[in-house]
């Protein structure tokens, strides 16, 4: 069973990717925290095993996604987590800026459910290898 986090504070957002992780993929105990704060929160509370991946909104109150994702690379406990950008803004330099503080992947809330499903499914069978140490020409994901 794959352990996944999700920290969003759009409660619709939450909702749709766990219908459609639920439908891509049978065996996920998911998560939610719905700031940065609790995120940090769970991860402290978190009974081994740690998650295998956060997926991570970057616009959130209390403690954002890159006050976040700073604060998990530098944690010798967490610092391995692959950590998915989930995020509505797609500036190159937001990209850019997440790559350079460590977050595995990058992906553009997708506008659709069924893209949402396949980006999800595409995630979620990348090995390991992969998903620790991303080539930078493919660290933002684009599934149509």
């Amino acid at each position: 069973m794959k352990n996944i986090f999700l920290t969003d504070d759009d409660i619709d957002d939450c909702s749709m990717f766990s219908d459609a992780l639920n439908e891509v993929y049978t065996g996920a105990k998911l998560t939610i925290a719905n700031n940065g704060l609790k995120l940090m929160e769970a991860l402290e509370q978190a009974v081994p095993p740690s998650p295998e991946i956060i997926f991570l909104d970057l616009n959130m109150p209390f403690k954002n996604g890159f006050e976040c994702l700073e604060e998990i690379r530098k944690s010798p406990i967490h610092q391995d987590i692959p950590i998915i950008i989930i995020s509505t803004n797609s500036n190159n330099d937001i990209v850019e800026k997440t790559y350079l503080h460590g977050a595995n992947y990058y992906i553009c809330k997708p506008t659709s459910y069924s893209i949402l499903k396949k980006t999800i499914l595409y995630v979620l069978t990348l090995d390991i290898k992969q998903l620790q140490q991303p080539v930078r020409e493919n660290f933002v994901i684009n599934v149509a």
